[in-house]
């Protein structure tokens, strides 16, 4: 039957106000929802809007500690700043576009999303509650879900100056979620590096860091060995740090006006080019990108007036205008630095006249791999290629680049099936071939001598870096069984090995899949874990239980769902980049006797295990 007509007239047009468009409309605000097991996720989104406010008055020069607490769901934000004056507290708070962000005089390198980040939180909350003191005066405001419910106003002279910010994240919009402890320490970590000198209190654990991106180059490190002492340099609008290890690729941490951009952007692109710059004016050679940066691993924070960003959630910079003085300040400070630190500067040479001469030597074997390719298929084996591709220069009139994903699977059978499911505009499919090559340890060109390994680089689009990627996604996507964990492990140690900037910038999943469907006559439920499968039992009368061994098992009909817009995809993220090196060291190396033993006295002897 055809559709009946809907009206379309004056009676259809809504006005929703601010609030209400916020709750409406979250991800415009703060990116993603999400339940708080992913650190992008909304809830820490909006505890960085309020921190954010407190690093204001800091950078302004007024107030030195903020206290974090936490208690359950509930997280409460102290600092001893200006405070919001009194008469505009409810305002800056409830009223978009309204604050002071938009004053240079008052805030010069804002931080905030200018004049809605608190708004958001504020109706993002289930309770919300701001206290502004001033000369001994206050003004405290309660809301719930972005309504004023109660308002006071008074004297209290034994308050210090500033303002405090509790809130609840609503579960009408977040649903269960949970508070990770990691996540909100690496934020807390983060604002000490970036702000030295200012102390930051979370439960009891202080936050300091004298020596800025420096300290936080030192902990991303971790255990891997420095090939010389970090580089440091701090200028007026200018910070950055670097050094060299014996990981592959080039790794960095960009920030605007605090703000992390884990994508990038114009800042961080200029950084790399005045650092090949320096490098080169002080070795007085042409040293190519590669050569330089391989290996690398570097920092870099700016502050500006009236940043551009790509993307409300601000995760990178498109501002056009900082990138002719980034490269000269930095290519500048980066000659300076040589100069100053002779030993330092040899080592840093000697690493990239070793890249230089591996690079060279792997000439030969990436063209004797290039050539076996072509005999073997014009295409990529095993490829079965999306429509659209990340890197596509001419997008049509809908823009589907940022949806592209191409799934690594193990075997035909299960291949053959998401193929027969997908979507064949943006998802791609390719056929691993049994067990993948365990390439922890191995030099790099494992890639071009594996056949595999050579197959897999060529279909996601990573040989020359991040540059020519060819999806949006990259989604590891297994059997829930031993061997499944077994290949799932391995490609992991694959792209964290070689590819390690993949997984940084956050492009690299798991494709979660139901262990089960239970069904009754009336209705079919597909359970991911064992607790939701005994749900749908006890839901559903009479139900059958069928337990799926591998993705080939799954109906190519029923596999549709669980590629569309409900698909469960779980992002590989490195909270430690450390302790990323410790675990394949562990799980991956030599050290079976080890490993083994904590198998069986960790693992085995858990009775939950």
């Amino acid at each position: 039957m055809p559709k009946a007509k809907v009206k379309y007239d004056e009676s259809a047009i809504q006005t929703l106000d601010a609030l209400a468009h916020i709750r409406l409309r979250t991800g415009m605000y703060i990116g993603r929802v999400g339940d708080g097991s992913h650190p992008q996720d909304g809830i820490y989104v909006m505890l960085k809007e309020v921190i954010d406010n407190s690093v204001d008055e800091f950078i302004m020069g007024e107030g030195r500690r903020i206290e974090i607490a936490r208690d359950g769901p509930r997280v409460t934000v102290r600092d001893y700043g200006r405070g919001i004056p009194l008469g505009k507290v409810v305002e800056c708070v409830s009223q978009i576009n309204t604050g002071g962000k938009y004053n240079d005089d008052v805030f010069q390198f804002s931080v905030g999303l200018n004049g809605v980040g608190t708004k958001a939180v504020n109706a993002l909350s289930a309770e919300f509650e701001v206290c502004s003191w001033r000369e001994g005066r206050f003004v405290r405001a309660a809301f719930a879900r972005g309504q004023l419910r109660q308002q006071q106003k008074g004297r209290d002279p034994g308050q210090r100056d500033g303002t405090q910010v509790a809130f609840t994240p609503d579960p009408e919009i977040f649903g269960a979620y949970a508070w990770q402890e990691e996540y909100i320490a690496r934020r807390l970590r983060y604002y000490a590096y970036l702000n030295s000198g200012l102390t930051l209190e979370y439960n009891g654990q202080k936050y300091f860091s004298d020596h800025g991106l420096a300290d936080l180059l030192a902990e991303e490190i971790g255990d891997e060995v420095a090939l010389y002492d970090i580089a440091h340099c701090r200028l007026e609008r200018l910070e950055f740090a670097w050094t060299h290890t014996h990981s592959y690729g080039e790794s960095y941490f960009s920030f605007v006006n605090g703000q992390y951009t884990n994508d990038g952007g114009t800042h961080e692109s200029a950084f790399r080019e005045g650092l090949l710059k320096g490098v080169n004016e002080f070795a007085g050679r042409n040293f190519a990108g590669e050569d330089v940066r391989d290996g690398l691993i570097g920092t870099v924070a700016i502050k500006i007036k009236d940043p551009v960003f790509e993307s409300q959630t601000k995760n990178k910079l498109g501002s056009t205008d900082v990138r002719t003085w980034i490269v000269a300040e930095v290519k500048a400070a980066v000659v300076k630095w040589l100069h100053e630190n002779a030993g330092e500067a040899e080592r840093l040479l000697e690493k990239v006249r070793a890249n230089e001469r591996v690079r060279k030597e792997l000439a030969e074997v990436k063209k004797a791999a290039r050539e076996r390719a072509r005999k073997v298929a014009i295409r990529i084996p095993k490829l079965i290629d999306s429509k659209v591709h990340r890197d596509d220069r001419a997008p049509g009139k809908r823009d589907r680049r940022g949806e592209t994903m191409v799934f690594l699977t193990e075997g035909d059978s299960a291949g053959g099936a998401m193929v027969q499911a997908r979507d064949v505009e943006t998802q791609a499919i390719f056929c691993l071939r049994g067990k993948p090559l365990n390439c922890h340890g191995l030099a790099r060109d494992t890639v071009y001598k594996n056949e595999e390994l050579y197959n897999v680089m060529r279909a996601v689009g990573i040989e020359d870096g991040l540059d020519g990627l060819r999806y949006e996604k990259v989604v590891i996507a297994t059997d829930a069984d031993v061997d499944g964990m077994h290949i799932r492990n391995l490609m992991l140690t694959y792209f964290l090995h070689y590819f390690e900037e993949l997984v940084q910038r956050g492009h690299l999943y798991l494709l979660e899949t139901p262990l089960f469907r239970v069904r009754n006559k009336q209705r079919t439920a597909y359970c991911y874990t064992e607790a939701e499968r005994d749900r749908a039992l006890g839901e559903l009368a009479g139900a059958e239980v069928t337990r799926f061994k591998g993705l080939g098992e799954i109906n190519p009909r029923e596999f549709k769902a669980f590629l569309g817009p409900d698909m469960r995809l779980r992002q590989v993220t490195v909270p430690d980049r450390g302790e990323i090196h410790r675990c394949l060291d562990f799980f991956m190396g030599k050290n079976t006797p080890e490993r083994r033993a904590f198998i069986v006295n960790e693992l085995i002897a858990d009775p939950q295990w």
